[in-house]
């Protein structure tokens, strides 16, 4: 086992690189007698002066991105063990099928006769994803997972109004270990949020959600396995107590790689689903996108969903807006259709045995490493003593912390140093540093020993000689940062413009 050495480069911006005049590409200037075609560009619409951009070759243009790329880290590179995040491996044929050109040179406002495959793929993908949840009819539209939170809980709010019951319906459950988007996505909706806390189990706390629980609940919002990676046992009975009361049942679907194939939200009750197509799925995400976050619902909530959906009369596929009490659109067109491309093929190359067998590893490794990283000192696993978890677990460094001064936020930065990226810290809030891991099934063995190898060298140096890890991480090619000031909206500079306006006088 040895020290991870990060590529570092004095990289400087782009601008800062090539000279006056320099080229990259020529493209044709227009000549005098083509000069009618500007006519058809509105005036408002015209550029007064050429465009601010930087003036570099292609050979320089070529090796600066290089260079941006080894100095980054990603899936490809490493363990990934984002908790909550399913930062898995990502088929490289997955990406070789949507970078085809009939998926990349395809256009949304395209006749729907000339879009028939595309279009047959997005149905294809509505049937196979109901049959995977147990929901009855999806829409692909959402283009994340909080959009897709946010349209499930508009449905919520339409199905209440049409029953003339949203003047009094202004609750939204959920539990406090939940995702931070659920309460986030609520309230966004016009709903006050009501937590209810964990049981000793990691579970919710039944009693409290039978107090919980009013003719104001509109509904509950929840995943399953939690974020502590426990699954709710429960769950039968949660779905009756919110069903008696009138509101619906949403899930949550980050969590869906642990049960593909095993366990179905609409066996559980759920009446919305959305899944994030991007985690459990294979699509490369982190840093903003691309995502999908497709929302399902059972036969009862169909005519809420965003318009349009695709649909099949047997002999052509086409959209239809025709959906009564629709919500109308979450986004401007049918969906990020390169990560519904990408879904499509993994899905039809791993099959249904495949899916399952996704959910069995990714289990595996998890209680694999739980079981390691609770033996390591400093280390402990809060909640559920002894119970088995799912596709994730939770540690917490308190002991670690309080023997040490070594937090999780220190472990996380050191992981760095030894080539892993670092798990998500501090959530769920209701465990005291928090570190929350998930290795997914694309971790090898070799893998998942490497990382408790590491794991106990962090320890042993937290012991030993903490100020190495206080000061982590030594080999990255950015070194410790001042965090309150890297989040403050005066130190944010993300474009040029900003960038000159800033440190030139411009």
């Amino acid at each position: 086992m040895g020290e991870f050495r990060q590529a570092r480069w004095f990289e400087p911006l782009i601008f800062s690189i090539g000279s006056s005049g320099r080229r990259g590409y020529s493209i044709p200037s227009i000549r005098d007698t083509d000069r009618s075609a500007l006519r058809d560009i509105p005036e408002n619409l015209r550029r007064r002066r050429l465009p601010d951009l930087p003036e570099v070759s292609e050979v320089e243009v070529v090796k600066h991105f290089t260079r941006l790329s080894q100095m980054n880290f990603g899936v490809d590179n490493g363990l990934y063990p984002l908790g909550s995040c399913t930062m898995k491996y990502n088929p490289k044929m997955n990406d070789a099928v949507a970078s085809l050109d009939e998926v990349r040179w395809i256009h949304p406002f395209q006749p729907e006769e000339t879009l028939q495959g595309m279009l047959e793929v997005m149905y294809k993908l509505d049937l196979w994803l109901c049959e995977i949840t147990g929901m009855h009819k999806f829409s692909l539209q959402p283009a994340a997972g909080a959009n897709g939170e946010c349209t499930g809980i508009l449905i919520i709010r339409a199905y209440h109004q049409m029953h003339d019951e949203l003047k009094k319906r202004r609750e939204i459950i959920v539990p406090d270990s939940a995702h931070g988007t659920n309460p986030a996505s609520a309230s966004m909706g016009g709903f006050e949020v009501v937590t209810v806390p964990s049981d000793d189990s990691g579970c919710i706390d039944i009693e409290a959600l039978k107090e919980a629980v009013s003719p104001r609940t509109a509904g509950l919002m929840l995943t399953n396995p939690n974020t502590l990676g426990i699954f709710e046992e429960r769950i039968r009975e949660i779905e009756e107590i919110i069903h008696d009361a009138g509101g619906l049942l949403y899930y949550d679907g980050a969590n869906m790689n642990a049960i593909l194939g095993k366990a179905r939200p609409g066996d559980m009750g759920f009446d919305i689903v959305h899944l994030n197509l991007h985690k459990t799925f294979s699509t490369p995400h982190g840093g903003g996108g691309p995502g999908a976050g497709p929302v399902g619902v059972k036969e009862h909530l169909k005519d809420f969903l965003p318009v349009p959906l695709v649909e099949y009369d047997g002999k052509k596929y086409y959209l239809n807006y025709n959906v009564p009490h629709s919500i109308g659109k979450v986004k401007g067109f049918y969906c990020n259709f390169d990560v519904i491309v990408r879904a499509f093929a993994y899905i039809l190359t791993v099959g249904a045995e495949g899916l399952k067998s996704i959910s069995e590893i990714s289990v595996l490794n998890a209680n694999y490493l739980a079981s390691k990283i609770s033996c390591i000192r400093g280390f402990e696993i809060p909640y559920g003593k002894g119970k088995p978890r799912k596709h994730e677990f939770v540690a917490s460094c308190s002991g670690l912390k309080s023997e040490t001064r070594v937090s999780a936020k220190n472990v996380a930065k050191r992981l760095l140093d030894y080539g892993i990226h670092a798990p998500t810290i501090y959530f769920p809030p209701i465990v005291d540093e928090a570190l929350m891991i998930e290795p997914t099934e694309s971790a090898s063995i070799e893998e998942l020993d490497e990382f408790v190898k590491v794991m106990e060298a962090i320890s042993k140096e937290a012991y030993e000689n903490p100020e190495k890890v206080l000061s982590a991480p030594h080999n990255t090619s950015v070194g410790p940062i001042d965090e309150v000031k890297a989040s403050h909206p005066r130190t944010l500079c993300l474009s040029w413009r900003m960038y000159k306006r800033k440190f030139m006088k411009e």
